[in-house]
């Protein structure tokens, strides 16, 4: 059984900021719009419409259109059907504002000059299709949204133009301080904790009356590798934290298990899951030395996004933006 199976997503007291700084937009072709006054109009008429104005450029309706889309083909590949919907309109919330951001950003990286280099582009296009199985289910992505590589090769242009002028107006002026990180530590030292570490054999049977008895044999003494030869089983070995977000009847029945014990069988979606226990590595207070690279990142990034914001509304305010 895989981790995430059974765990949606893992809680740590300190954990690196991945700040994006940089949104996504590409060309797509979309659906025909409809006025309040019930006439249709051309859809590309409709998808011209400028709905903010960025100094010398313009932001349209298919500017917005163009990012969702965009979002559908990087998060497709991980995510699928009413998931993925989800996913899309998570990110829709402040979709315009990021967009701004977006056109004066890249307004900066131009009068500057900034060059980047076409091997990145060629790198992140192949990071991209990689999240697909086949070249064939990439491609009929792009399609499905009325994409062609190319369209995806110039946003990841823009992409990078926008990540070195942020290097280079805001990440290399930051510093972080060994006097920062020590006061850091000292002020939550009581929080920087190592998790208690539960090691264990995950059995995984289609069959409940299977499950129910391969898991009697296991607990009158039957050896694991002469069962597995008998039985249709997945056997796996999983590693959980105490406090990570787990399934309820997961988490009841992994940390009640003693040492060597034997779980029940689990019910989860359509398969059964039976639990033994190998190990505990209990909690312990960390020293410095084990977390002063996680509290370093962590100041870096809460500086980084400081002072971003900082020099985004420094932008804002020496440019003309107007929302229509």
């Amino acid at each position: 059984m895989t981790k995430s199976k059974i765990q949606n997503k893992s809680k740590y007291q300190i954990s690196n900021i991945k700040t994006e700084v940089l949104s996504f937009g590409i060309c797509v072709l979309c659906l025909f719009c409809h006025l309040c006054f019930g006439i249709w109009i051309s859809p590309l008429f409709a998808q011209d419409k400028i709905v903010a104005i960025v100094n010398n450029d313009i932001i349209t309706q298919k500017d917005l259109n163009d990012f969702m889309n965009f979002m559908r083909i990087q998060l497709s590949g991980e995510y699928a059907g009413r998931e993925l919907e989800e996913k899309i309109q998570v990110m829709k919330v402040d979709l315009l504002n990021k967009l701004i951001e977006d056109r004066l950003i890249l307004q900066e990286a131009k009068k500057n000059n900034i060059k980047i280099d076409e091997n990145r582009v060629k790198a992140k296009v192949n990071e991209i299709k990689s999240r697909y199985p086949q070249e064939a289910e990439f491609q009929n992505a792009l399609t499905r949204q009325g994409l062609v590589q190319a369209d995806i090769e110039a946003k990841i242009r823009e992409q990078l133009l926008m990540y070195y002028i942020v290097e280079q107006k805001v990440r290399e002026k930051i510093v972080v301080r060994p006097q920062e990180v020590t006061a850091f530590y000292n002020t939550n030292k009581n929080e920087l904790a190592s998790h208690e570490e539960r090691g264990l054999e995950v059995i995984i049977l289609e069959n409940e009356n299977l499950a129910k008895t391969f898991a009697d044999n296991l607990k009158k003494g039957e050896k694991l590798e002469d069962l597995a030869a008998k039985y249709p089983i997945t056997l796996n070995q999983l590693k959980v934290l105490q406090g990570e977000e787990l399934r309820k009847e997961i988490e009841h029945t992994v940390f009640n298990l003693k040492i060597g014990e034997i779980s029940n069988p689990v019910k989860i979606d359509d398969k059964y899951y039976i639990f033994k226990l190998n190990n505990i590595n209990p909690s312990k207070q960390l020293n410095l030395s084990e977390v002063q690279d996680k509290i370093n990142a962590f100041l870096f990034d809460r500086k980084f996004q400081e002072e971003l914001k900082k020099w985004l509304d420094e932008l804002k305010k020496e440019s003309y933006i107007k929302i229509l």
